[in-house]
């Protein structure tokens, strides 16, 4: 299992639209192979900032088989013009501790 993590900055005033149109984007990043889980969280101390955190089966799943695909240019469409500046994603593997 890979963690994919971004921190999305949405343009001011534009949050509750964008809480929204995420709701319904959500849809089409949890139909995809491979999705396991997402989450989104609203930052207590910046106004706009939030963690995006998706878990993927492979690293392959997000990077080939989402952002490949129809369904991201959907969901491209009903989120990016939200951000500003345009988010860093990056993938993340647990570290085994024992």
């Amino acid at each position: 299992m890979i963690l994919e993590a971004v921190m999305l900055q949405v343009k001011q005033g534009m949050e509750e639209e964008y809480e929204e149109a995420f709701r319904l984007a959500s849809g089409i990043i949890s139909s995809m192979k491979g999705y396991i889980s997402h989450d989104l969280q609203r930052c207590m101390e910046v106004n706009g900032k939030y963690l995006f955190v998706v878990k993927w089966e492979t690293l392959e799943d997000h990077t080939v088989g989402f952002r490949q695909s129809n369904e991201y240019q959907e969901w491209k469409k009903q989120l990016h013009h939200f951000y500003d500046p345009f988010p860093t994603v990056e993938h993340f593997e647990k570290v085994g501790l024992s």
